[in-house]
């Protein structure tokens, strides 16, 4: 069975250059004074990282999708750890208060996007790439919806802030509307290619 992700080696600048180009984006852009909140710029950021920026330097870099390329399932349950252990109030208050944190956090979240990416895209089997975003979009809608529908703030105690429960409904919804639409596309494309696959063989 070949791979999901292609095996050529060269360079693809063009989505190489867009995923770069993200990621220098959401660095250098004042994300929360254009979207009203510092979390719904958290939350901004952290998609941007992991649905489009990841994605796109792995399609970009065929090497590095070779040398973060673990089990389908492995790297989904490494992203769905990083992403739920940093959106614990304690955590996220310490990424806020402390700019190494910060750092670290974010990435965190670059590093797990690009192995979840590197991973399900390069699976022998396109189902089992399939599957793992499959999963991971299941993830970020849970944890979405979650910041949706809490009836608090569930950080302000932490940051020492006022509540702010529209910031964070913003900051679930920008995380349904941009991951777990992503995943999910992605995922029906390998499950169709799986299926092709076998019908070719048959």
């Amino acid at each position: 069975m070949r791979r999901a992700f292609p095996a050529a080696t060269a360079i693809r600048p063009v989505p190489l250059v867009l995923g770069l180009g993200l990621l220098a984006a959401v660095w250098v852009a004042p994300l929360p004074m254009w979207l009203g909140s510092a979390f719904a710029g958290h939350m901004a950021r952290h998609m941007t990282l992991v649905a489009l920026a990841a994605p796109l330097m792995v399609l970009g870099w065929p090497a590095l999708g070779r040398a973060l390329a673990l089990s389908p399932l492995i790297a989904a349950v490494l992203e769905f750890l990083v992403v739920w252990g940093w959106h614990l109030p304690l955590l996220h208050a310490m990424a806020h208060h402390s700019q190494p944190v910060f750092v670290l956090e974010q990435g965190s979240f670059l590093l797990a996007g690009l192995v979840v990416w590197a991973g399900c895209l390069r699976a022998a089997h396109p189902l089992a790439g399939a599957g793992g975003l499959l999963l991971t979009s299941m993830h970020m809608t849970l944890l979405g919806a979650l910041l949706i529908l809490a009836p608090r703030d569930l950080y302000a105690a932490q940051l020492g802030l006022l509540p702010q429960l529209s910031a964070q409904q913003l900051g679930g919804m920008i995380m349904l509307g941009i991951g777990t639409p992503v995943y999910l596309v992605a995922g029906l494309v390998l499950t169709a290619r799986a299926v092709k696959e076998r019908e070719i063989a048959a």
